[in-house]
């Protein structure tokens, strides 16, 4: 009777170990990783005619009927919303592995704050995705749909305009990551704190260079993502200094013990 395989070991903190084991253990992270988003795809395609009605309602109620130009454009049209569907589902499966196999390369009073760091990064993932789908989308259709509308015939091509709303939610979710984006830099040592506070207009200015180059062409919803951009980007600041202090605190603390 054959050996079953045995899935690579989980290294621990600090643990050495070689390069097969290392290339093993990311072998094993990703299939899980494409599984997923596997997974996510099938049930995506399951449910493609119920996420296309979601997406169908936050236009203008007389623009609600898509239009299909091409004979595979709606099975196409719906397949490639479903791959998008999986990866947005598996977006938290692929944090957690990814902090998982850099793990042990951290000692045990980093681990905590980077599992925070990768529960939050999923969190605000959700809640960009989450804005875009309430806010930008509406308001971004509502001004493009009714512009010149008594020079053109509107219609609403299936395909292009899935793709913006994928474009657009996918937009905000990667936005609203901007605060562990920062915080990062600052924990890592290529900014500080000092830096972003002196140097807020320039910070500003590339928020807003950042804010026109996401996805929209239309005032409106560039208005709407650069907004949050800014808003989030002040906040990162403020967490920032939060959490220096909080350092400064715990070496003090360390310092004093010994």
């Amino acid at each position: 009777m054959p050996a079953r395989p045995r899935l690579p070991r989980r290294l621990d903190h600090g643990e050495e170990a070689s390069l097969v084991e290392h290339l093993d253990e990311l072998r094993a992270r990703i299939f899980i990783c494409i599984g997923a988003v596997a997974i996510g795809v099938v049930v995506g395609f399951v449910l493609h005619r119920r996420l296309i009605h979601y997406l169908d309602i936050t236009l203008p109620e007389k623009h609600r009927t898509l239009t299909t130009l091409r004979v595979g454009e709606p099975f196409m049209t719906s397949l490639w919303l479903s791959v998008y569907f999986g990866i947005l589902v598996a977006v938290p499966v692929i944090f957690w592995k990814i902090w998982a196999f850099f793990l042990p390369a951290f000692d045990r009073s980093h681990a905590a704050l980077i599992k925070w760091f990768s529960l939050l990064a999923a969190f605000l993932m959700c809640g960009g995705v989450t804005f875009g789908y309430f806010v930008a989308l509406p308001a971004a259709e509502h001004f493009l749909t009714n512009y010149d509308n008594t020079i053109y015939n509107v219609q609403i091509q299936a395909q292009p305009f899935l793709s913006f709303c994928i474009a657009v939610l996918f937009a905000m979710g990667i936005v609203f990551e901007l605060p562990l984006f920062v915080v990062g830099l600052t924990r890592m040592g290529i900014l500080t704190t000092a830096k972003l506070r002196k140097n807020r207009r320039i910070g500003y200015f590339i928020v807003a260079c950042v804010g026109v180059a996401l996805p929209g062409v239309d005032p409106i919803t560039t208005t709407i993502e650069t907004i949050p951009l800014a808003i989030l980007y002040e906040g990162s600041i403020w967490l920032s200094v939060l959490l220096d202090k909080r350092a400064a605190r715990s070496a003090e603390t360390s310092v004093a013990t010994e």
